[in-house]
């Protein structure tokens, strides 16, 4: 069934594919945005832009007004301190679910991420499996996804996100430099944007439970050495095995599967690969 959606972060690698895709389903897609003129290129694709600040609650209330959905997708990432990365991920996110759920908003799909697993060894990590993320990123997203889940009155379904590739996004050739000491044999999971879109599509869709965790990513996660092939690198060197173990998550998509019947369109990098999709 067709919903009015509003979707934040819009304007990132994630967030404006995945509007567009909902839009080519047939959804009635909004944009939060903070400045309108420069995402224009979303009204090309038929999204309504509304002027807006996670940081600003006051600003919320129109965004969210009339929408079944929010699909919250905006985080401050690389290059953020602890305190921003906290005020925008954690507290950005109260505030959007406080306006969404005195809206009546019926679902709230946040996108977080299998950082918040921190170091488990290459072993996938399950949903309830316990989370100790080393960085500030995972550790603000850990924390909003905590305060989603304890919320009353919003039907809050998480979505932890792997690196994610695909649909002309050179993701994978900017994160060689970052990675460029990690372990060549460190494996990652990987999630292409066609099914992040999916995943995000069923938890929209799934009529229950409500208050739930769900792991996306490929079937398979190839090992770094792999990751920087398909770019034409050579392996990463290995001289900082211990900063590399922050990022050293894989995840078990194995509830996905069972209860809302995701299955990857892409479900290996070199599938992908053969596709001219990666």
């Amino acid at each position: 069934m067709n919903k009015n959606i509003l979707i934040t972060g819009a304007t990132g690698k994630v967030g404006s594919r995945l509007a567009k895709r909902l839009v080519q389903q047939g959804h009635t897609v909004r944009a939060l945005v903070r400045d309108a003129a420069r995402a224009t290129g979303l009204s090309d694709h038929g999204i309504q832009l509304v002027v807006g600040d996670l940081m600003q609650p006051a600003s919320l209330p129109a965004a969210v007004q009339g929408v079944e959905a929010v699909v919250h997708c905006a985080a401050f990432f690389r290059g953020a301190t602890p305190e921003e990365a906290h005020a925008v991920n954690n507290l950005g996110t109260q505030h959007l679910a406080q306006a969404a759920r005195d809206a009546g908003v019926r679902r709230f799909v946040f996108t977080s991420t299998g950082l918040v697993y921190g170091p488990n060894g290459g072993v996938p990590a399950h949903e309830d499996d316990a989370c100790a993320p080393r960085d500030a990123y995972p550790r603000s997203k850990l924390a909003a996804e905590r305060m989603l889940l304890d919320i009353d009155g919003l039907d809050a379904r998480i979505l932890r996100l792997p690196f994610v590739y695909g649909d002309g996004d050179p993701h994978i050739a900017e994160a060689v430099p970052f990675m460029r000491t990690f372990p060549p044999t460190q494996r990652m999971s990987l999630g292409h944007h066609a099914d992040v879109a999916q995943a995000v599509s069923r938890l929209l869709a799934a009529p229950s439970p409500a208050h739930r965790v769900y792991n996306v990513a490929d079937d398979e996660a190839p090992d770094l050495a792999t990751l920087f092939a398909s770019v034409g690198h050579p392996p990463p060197d290995g001289s900082d095995p211990e900063r590399a173990q922050a990022f050293a998550a894989v995840m078990d998509t194995q509830r996905i599967r069972d209860e809302l019947g995701f299955k990857p369109v892409f479900p290996r990098l070199a599938d992908a690969v053969e596709a001219g999709q990666a």
